[in-house]
């Protein structure tokens, strides 16, 4: 790729900036909306699980084939293609008739959106070849993230309270068409020396196991055994089918030697129960404090800011104790807070009072701010740098498995525990075992940050790298020969 000035390497950041918002936004938006969802098209709790799940699943399942797709075939074309499919699923989620349709919009939005991020992250690695550069070019575009968190609530309610909830689809529009002219005008196109190949039989694999799994979460408190059993024993096949399949090909979608790293497999952990907090602890927030208080959505998003702001102010403050002390700090405080607030609302009922309620918000702000910078620093130390975009890719599909997860779980804890009974009546008590799994999966992020950035943990991270370029100079000897 041509060396580019100054002007146009920021310019293609704000680019692939602009797709990360839209992506992001999109889902903390929707979670306000979810009120007004579920009056409009009368829905249940599952319809509403499904409406997040759907999105997040899909990115989990194509993220690491898009990004390999890119590779392959041109970074640049790959995310025009993703801001065409989706721009086009939010145009057609905006005019969804009925909430089943409104499901299959935002899986085609979610196909799009797994052709941006990931190419997104590429085409910046490529762009800025300075270290320096890249550092601040990366740090600029993980703090988009924390923008997208606090200004998501107050959006979506702002929205929703004066134009209606299908009124969050259409800001994709503008953007979305902005972008892609931009990109076609300044974004050069690029790819990798040598692109990993195609792995079919996995991608598959990992879609029947996100998606069994999923459904037979989400659907358990409604249906039979009998219906729930089969996709729960679908997903374990698919499970042991992936573990037997993958070490068995040259280039495995999901490369599990990398586990044998103690950092990368508490990476991925971190990953899952942070993004499952963050998942539930939304579902729970918007559904309490629209449908149990009665607030507007607007009103909703104004009370969720004092989680979102401290979000986006630790997230750059976790960055650079990262860079300068390593993860394991950043860790110990988000593990910390995040188990904290979820025992305020486990234990002490925090939604009955203004104080507590503020208190639980601020601590999960502050805990989720302080978590996201470690899990991809954590998730490719020690690796080769070869390996460190694959291993990055799997950072980033185990955080939508996690808040697909979350959604799932908690919507299942809550439905089980409502049951006929409205919200207003019955909240609290049913929201109480969420409430502890929430606090469950902030004591994991504490636990396993403490003992996966030790200097054991590092000695295995480093005898995985070792293995590893081992094995690729191997290979790329016998090529050669």
């Amino acid at each position: 790729m041509p060396e580019l000035s100054h002007g146009r390497r920021l310019l293609v950041l704000a680019i692939c900036c602009m797709s990360l918002l839209i992506v992001s936004l999109d889902n903390t938006v929707l979670n306000v909306a979810l009120p007004a969802l579920q009056r409009d098209f009368h829905a249940s709790t599952s319809g509403l699980q499904w409406t997040i799940d759907a999105y997040t699943l899909v990115l989990a399942s194509l993220l690491m084939l898009a990004g390999s797709t890119a590779d392959r075939i041109g970074r640049r074309r790959v995310f025009m293609a993703g801001l065409v499919v989706f721009t086009l699923g939010s145009v057609l989620c905006s005019l969804a008739p009925d909430l089943s349709w409104l499901v299959v919009f935002r899986m085609v939005q979610a196909v799009g959106g797994s052709m941006l991020n990931p190419v997104a992250m590429s085409i910046i690695t490529n762009t800025f070849t300075d270290p320096r550069e890249r550092a601040r070019a990366i740090g600029a575009w993980g703090a988009v993230v924390g923008i997208s968190m606090a200004a998501g609530p107050l959006v979506g309610g702002l929205l929703v309270e004066s134009v209606g909830w299908r009124s969050i689809f259409w800001i994709n529009l503008p953007v979305g068409l902005a972008a892609l002219l931009l990109t076609w005008r300044l974004v050069p196109e690029s790819r990798a020396p040598k692109a990993r190949r195609p792995d079919p039989v996995g991608q598959l694999l990992v879609i029947v196991l996100f998606g069994s799994l999923t459904y037979a979460i989400i659907e358990a408190p409604h249906a039979s055994l009998r219906v729930t059993a089969p996709f729960a024993a679908v997903a374990l096949i698919a499970l042991l089918a992936l573990l037997y399949y993958e070490p068995r090909r040259r280039e495995p979608l999901i490369d599990l030697r990398f586990f044998r790293s103690a950092p990368f497999s508490g990476a991925t952990v971190i990953a899952v129960s942070a993004f499952a907090a963050l998942g539930g602890f939304l579902f729970l927030s918007t559904l309490y404090l629209q449908n149990v208080r009665g607030l507007s959505a607007l009103d909703a998003g104004l009370w969720m800011l004092p989680m979102a702001v401290p979000t986006f102010l630790c997230a750059p403050l976790s960055g650079r104790l990262v860079g300068s002390r390593g993860p394991r700090l950043p860790l110990l405080i988000a593990g910390t807070a995040m188990t904290v607030s979820g025992l305020l609302f486990a234990l002490f009922e925090a939604e009955t009072s203004n104080t507590t309620l503020f208190l639980g918000y601020v601590l999960f702000g502050v805990g989720f701010g302080f978590v996201n910078a470690p899990i991809t620093n954590t998730a490719v130390s020690g690796m080769p740098t070869a390996q460190a975009g694959v291993a990055s890719a799997v950072a980033s599909t185990s955080r939508q498995l996690g808040q697909a997860l979350g959604v799932a779980v908690i919507g299942a804890v809550l439905a089980a525990g409502v049951g006929s009974s409205s919200y207003a009546e019955a909240f609290v008590t049913a929201a109480r075992p969420g409430w502890w799994i929430l606090a469950g999966c902030g004591l994991a992020v504490l636990a396993v940050g403490a003992l996966t950035s030790g200097r054991w943990a590092r000695g295995t991270a480093e005898r995985t790298a070792e293995r590893l370029e081992s094995t690729e100079m191997r290979r790329s000897a016998g090529v050669s020969a």
